[in-house]
């Protein structure tokens, strides 16, 4: 077995210490300047390379500063978020990336952010611990005439960002809920048992995710049965799961809305020696796509939010920074919204996704 391979006993489901094959980011300074020709750590960065002659946006233009704030990289996606858009800075020769300390907790990312608006920098690229309690940031950064790129965690004021790129996390749910609807009726299964592991359900993007999950299984006539909430961790969700199994002694389905969490979540399966029932997972790990094309286990799919969020905002923060649109819009500007749709990785298709995952 090597030693992502779900099914083996998990003695440390510590948040930092299961991360998919990436490492915490953080430690030094408050803030550090990384120049574009500065190599990033890491290997599995999701990036767009630039080619000046295929792509007009991608040919040297005014140099610019690129800010950049996200939670510490104590989880898979998160690491991987920091490495995008670290890899994504680097390949191009007119961006300074300006990235603040990872922060543990709102008020330090908050204050960090307080930092780098004081240093004016060109354009802010930012995931915010929580995107309410932030608001405020934006809208300041914005009056300051320094547009901000907002990953992931909504801003609800639009004045807050000039762009905003998200995973589609209702579509996320949607995208679980047919899967494992199309495979009940398959096995001819009527009335499924279905459980949910949901991630941080304070978290509008849980909330969306567990809303698109329902009525998607409820156009089947399906429903859950029971729903658990962990916090994107692999200790959470194995107490979670374990939780669950216990109330549901048979189980047709269940999603579980985080491939990091759901290394606690295959712990917990194993060790009540269960296998009745299929698993989807979410994000896209690459350890869950492994074991997908592995079949050994009851994960059979994961739905994709992929990290590599970060790489495109990058992209864009400098197109926008520099005052340029994006080449194949007839539009003048980078627009307001980018929302990315969430695929399926299967068995069939995992060969294709290894290469994405994070």
């Amino acid at each position: 077995m090597t030693k992502h391979d779900p099914l083996r006993p998990v003695r440390d489901l510590s948040r930092r210490r299961l991360l998919f094959g990436t490492a915490a980011v953080g430690a030094g300074a408050l803030l550090t300047a990384c120049t574009s020709n500065e190599t990033p750590a890491g290997g599995n960065e999701q990036v767009k390379e630039a080619d000046g002659a295929a792509n007009p946006n991608s040919a040297a233009g005014k140099r610019v500063v690129v800010g950049f704030s996200a939670p510490a990289a104590d989880h898979g996606w998160l690491a991987a978020i920091t490495k995008n858009a670290e890899a994504q800075a680097k390949v191009y020769t007119d961006v300074e990336f300006k990235q603040v300390q990872a922060s543990q907790d709102l008020a330090a990312q908050r204050a960090a952010l307080s930092t780098l608006l004081s240093q004016k920098p060109d354009v802010i690229v930012l995931l915010p611990h929580d995107g309410k309690e932030l608001n405020a940031f934006g809208l300041e950064a914005m009056k300051a005439g320094i547009p901000v790129v907002n990953l992931d965690r909504a801003f609800p004021d639009a004045l807050a960002y000039r762009l905003q790129i998200m995973g589609d996390n209702y579509g996320m749910g949607v995208a679980a809920g047919r899967y494992i609807g199309e495979q009940m009726r398959a096995k001819g299964i009527a009335n499924p048992i279905i459980g949910e592991i949901a991630g941080m359900d304070e978290l509008e993007l849980t909330q969306q995710r567990s809303a698109g999950f329902k009525a998607e299984l409820a156009t089947f006539g399906f429903r859950v049965a029971n729903t658990r909430s962990a916090r994107f961790t692999a200790d959470s969700g194995q107490a979670e799961a374990s939780q669950l199994l216990q109330a549901l002694p048979k189980m047709d389905a269940v999603w579980n809305h985080d491939d990091d969490q759901g290394i606690g979540v295959l712990a917990a399966v194993q060790q009540a020696n269960r296998s009745e029932f299929i698993m989807v997972g979410g994000a896209g790990s690459k350890a869950a796509i492994d074991a997908i094309a592995a079949d050994n286990s009851v994960l059979k799919a994961t739905v994709t939010y992929s990290p590599s969020m970060a790489s495109s905002a990058i992209s864009l923060a400098r197109l926008i920074a520099q005052g340029r649109g994006m080449s194949d819009l007839v539009e003048l500007q980078v627009p307001k919204e980018i929302t990315l749709t969430s695929e399926t990785i299967t068995k069939e298709n995992a060969s294709a996704y290894s290469k994405l995952g994070f």
